[in-house]
């Protein structure tokens, strides 16, 4: 599942400048089969730039940043940590249980990492 050529453009590019849900243009857009996606927002005129990561069914975070070098260091550092996430999150329907539990600190020591 971490393997680079898994990742691919969402909608095979067409979210491609298109407004995203921070406000921005989207420049970058890409998904993975396990349910991941990152989307880079744009507006340099106002000096804005916002990552919002996904996984299907458990996290949405936004981070913002305000170059465009920052921006894309964050992605890189980012995509593979998503993956990562996610092949220790469990699978299926999630309960009230420990594996969700050691989960949702999973969640909380991501989002503590990349704020």
């Amino acid at each position: 599942m971490s393997d680079e050529q898994s990742w691919r453009p969402v909608e095979e590019g067409r979210t491609l400048g298109l407004g995203g849900a921070e406000g921005g243009t989207i420049v970058r857009d890409e998904e993975h089969p396990a349910g991941l996606r990152l989307t880079l927002e744009e507006d340099p005129e106002r000096s804005f730039y916002a990552l919002t990561c996904g996984i299907s069914g458990w996290l949405v975070h936004a981070r913002h940043f305000g170059s465009e070098a920052e921006s894309h260091a964050a992605w890189d550092e980012m995509k593979p940590a998503l993956v990562e996430l996610a092949m220790q999150l469990p699978a299926g329907p999630r309960r009230l249980d420990e594996a969700t539990r050691e989960a949702g600190a999973k969640l909380g020591a991501f989002m503590a990492r990349f704020s």
